[in-house]
């Protein structure tokens, strides 16, 4: 057998990218923070103090604002040339200018990096130089011409051609050419090699966008839109739909790339479609943003970002969440506002004093709507605007904040060029400048920034941190960005869902589409496309009349029902009432009624503890063992302890002592945890992920054995982490077969690739990387047999 797999082992533990509010990174904001909201902390005080220094009469007639046109003037009028000061210096650390100075560091440090044959280092490396480096500059050119020879030991040929293009257009010395024309002509010659010509893309690089398709939103046959006054607009089923079955597609209105600590999302992703790139071409006038090619960074130019460029460092301060809520406005332009606020209006009423009966109405579909009392919008801005922006919920000092915020990035725009979209030709003027009425800008980016705590949606992917001297290689699910989907928001919140969310990013089309689609409004710019696709598909079989449900986030498998509902109340203002949520109280009663304590068991005798007044109690009466909810809980935070550093100790490839660490925590949790408690799950996927890295593979299968029992009922037997793990065992056999010789281990890899096969499928449709794989080591195996 010659081939073998790195393992990109999904951690199971928390990892400080996860919305740990939640319990899910998969939706919406965190509700923590300043009501929800990400914003620079010193701006969210200064505000605070803005708020306290109101005098009595002005703070009385702030709160009784309801209108948001009214909420943004009332702040507009309050900012004051301190204010803009103020926020000038806040904004100072985030600068995004260029940097001459630091384009060279970068190389330098992208040449050591190519030094030791770490290629994807140095091409981030480079990447950065030239992104601080200013256009049609001898740096430029160098950091061009070095990343290209990175992107050939990548083996991405059609990329390093691009660069050499770039390196020579940017002026790159004319006694350093011979080296760059000899790279030139050998990426030539491998491309004519046909196994060759394909290999443009790694797990680093999305393939280039396509732009085939101009659709926004499809729907599958048998699913249809209908509105109640008691859910509003809501989704159902009208045919049966199978598990897997893909219930819809979404294109991201507008998505904001969310700067990323440990994987450092801006220096890996397109800032316009997302896609994983090595091979950046940067904004000419800033140092933040980025794109994988020409096409993208003329988009995203046209679209939105001639107006935010010289706005950078302030769209940073304030975070991704007003970042969006002003993107949207600026894509959608003045007139849209215009005429969607007027419909708007005139369709409340009528759909007030239309709908007399608590029966669900199903709702035209496909294009714009074509009368006033149409709900159903497709992918357009109108079912953007349309989306409730629950200015009641927000707390005045809440709603001040966020008028203040957006009235100062209002004022902030207007230093740079107003938007062309945004001026009608009767007053647009000689001078270009920002007619008053362009106010409508500020207001309807409020509109949609209080509309986004609702309605944000995360977009994520599983991020590999990449150690090439590793077998097995670290992985996290994290967000990438957030977005806002026109039709995905219709969708109502059950803790136990019954679709799943996957995410693409980049143009792609599918010719065999046979969806119902919602084209482009021609009110929008036809190359304003986000680039970002939401694909929702059945988990479970439904059947006609049954609603289409999306977790936001607290999920039944991951959180408590209190926690859960406490949480959807503070961020998306309902008491859920789900079957989830009716069946933990239900159960949580009757536990209590029960006594019943899952997942703990006594340290004497190994039987099941009950509740007992204030801790536990083994349920054998002989033993009638007791021990108190303080002492339990004081064991898991060790256990829990023990674990961290266990994990920590493994990162940093200390692997004997992450080893000891985690015997003496599972010797510990076996005196009072049963197989299925969550924690046992968890010690046993850190200890399988060590033996993999040690090469024990017949050690790491038994640990990752044991994990996938307590994750199998915690998460469920049709779940996507029950997938996860059974795809990693898969992995441990196969490399077992590989490096041991272990002909056992190939008959159990046959045993679970069919399940995990199923499961993956079910949940990241047909084409995910990891399916790929799965059908990659069942065809070497059977080669075995």
């Amino acid at each position: 057998m010659d081939q073998d797999f790195i393992i990109p082992w999904l951690n199971q533990i928390s990892q400080d990218t996860h919305n740990k509010n939640t319990g899910n990174p998969s939706h919406g904001v965190s509700p923590g923070g300043a009501c929800g909201f990400d914003f620079c902390p010193e701006w969210v005080l200064y505000v605070e103090q803005k708020w306290t220094e109101l005098k009595t009469e002005g703070t009385e007639r702030f709160c009784r604002l309801t209108d948001i046109d009214a909420i943004f003037n009332y702040g507009l009028s309050l900012i004051r040339p301190e204010d803009l000061n103020a926020f000038s210096r806040l904004s100072e650390k985030y600068s995004v200018q260029k940097s001459p100075e630091r384009a060279p560091e970068f190389r330098q440090q992208g040449n050591l990096s190519f030094k030791v044959k770490d290629y994807t280092s140095a091409a981030l490396y480079y990447s950065k130089g030239v992104c601080y480096a200013d256009k049609n500059t001898e740096e430029i050119s160098l950091c061009y011409a070095n990343r290209s020879a990175a992107l050939f030991y990548h083996g991405l040929y059609r990329e390093c051609l691009e660069d050499i293009r770039r390196a020579l257009e940017a002026g790159y010395p004319s006694h350093l050419q011979d080296k760059l024309r000899a790279r030139q002509t050998a990426c030539l010659s491998q491309l004519k090699k046909p196994e060759k010509s394909n290999q443009t893309t790694t797990n680093n690089q999305t393939p280039p966008c396509q732009k085939i398709r101009n659709t926004r939103s499809c729907i599958s046959p048998g699913v249809t839109v209908y509105f109640s006054p008691e859910k509003g607009r809501h989704i159902l089923a009208t045919e049966n739909k199978t598990a897997g079955e893909v219930i819809l597609e979404d294109e991201a209105f507008c998505c904001v790339l969310i700067p990323g600590k440990t994987f450092n999302t801006e220096n890996r992703h397109c800032h316009h479609c997302l896609s994983q790139s090595l091979s950046f071409v940067p904004c000419p006038n800033c140092s933040y943003v980025r794109y994988c090619g020409e096409s993208c960074q003329k988009d995203a130019w046209q679209s939105w970002h001639r107006w935010e460029c010289h706005i950078g460092a302030d769209l940073l301060a304030i975070g991704v969440l007003g970042h969006l809520a002003l993107r949207v406005a600026l894509k959608a332009g003045q007139n849209e506002v215009k005429r969607v606020k007027k419909s708007t209006s005139e369709e409340d009423h009528v759909t007030c004093s239309s709908y007399k009966s608590d029966l669900p109405v199903k709702l035209s579909l496909g294009d714009p709507c074509g009368g006033i009392s149409d709900c159903y919008h497709g992918n357009t801005y109108m079912s953007i605007y349309s989306l409730l922006p629950h200015v009641a919920q927000h707390s005045p000092s809440s709603r001040f904040l966020l008028a203040i915020t957006m009235a100062m990035l209002y004022r902030r725009l207007q230093g740079g060029p107003p938007p062309d979209m945004w001026a009608s030709c009767e007053n647009k003027g000689v001078s270009g400048t920002w007619e008053p009425e362009m106010s409508v800008l500020g207001a309807a980016a409020l509109r949609h920034m209080m509309q986004l705590r609702c309605n944000a949606q995360a977009v994520t992917a599983v991020m590999v941190k990449e150690e090439s001297s590793m077998a097995v290689q670290s992985s996290s699910e994290i967000r990438i960005a957030t977005a806002i989907f026109p039709v995905l928001s219709l969708l109502n919140h059950s803790c136990s869902p019954n679709t799943n969310i996957s995410f693409t990013t980049g143009f792609q089309t599918d010719p065999h589409n046979q969806f119902v689609c919602s084209e482009d409004n021609d009110d929008h710019p036809k190359n304003s496309h986000s680039c970002v696709k939401a694909t929702i598909r059945a988990s479970k079989d439904l059947t006609p009349g049954q609603e289409i449900l999306h977790c936001y986030g607290p999920h039944c498998s991951r959180m408590e029902v209190k926690e859960r509902r406490r949480l959807l109340l503070e961020q998306y203002y309902f008491h859920c009432n789900c079957r989830a949520c009716q069946r933990d109280l239900l159960e949580g009663s009757q536990k209590a009624t029960e006594n019943a304590a899952p997942g703990l068991k006594c340290v004497k005798c190994g039987k099941p503890l009950q509740s007992h007044m204030d801790g536990y109690k083994c349920s054998w009466p002989s033993c009638g063992h007791q021990i108190t909810s303080t002492d339990v809980q004081n064991t898991l935070k060790a256990l829990q302890s023990l674990l961290d550093k266990a994990f920590h100790l493994m990162e940093q490839h200390r692997l004997d002592e992450a080893l000891k660490i985690l015997k003496s925590a599972s010797s510990q949790a076996n005196s009072m945890l049963t197989e299925i408690h969550p924690l046992q799950g968890e010690l046993a996927d850190v200890t399988a992920r060590v033996y993999a890295t040690t090469g024990e593979w017949s050690l790491a299968s038994s640990s990752l054995k044991r994990s996938i029992v307590a994750i199998q009922v915690q998460f469920g037997e049709d779940s996507i982490e029950l997938g996860r793990q059974l795809f990693k065992l898969a992995q441990l056999h196969f490399n077992g077969v590989t490096f041991s010789f272990d002909s056992g281990d190939c008959g159990a890899a046959l045993s679970v690739i069919p399940r995990a096969h199923k499961l993956l499928s079910l949940h990241c449709g047909p084409h995910c990387e990891e399916l790929q794989e799965l059908c990659e080591m069942e065809r070497c195996l059977q080669g075995l047999l």
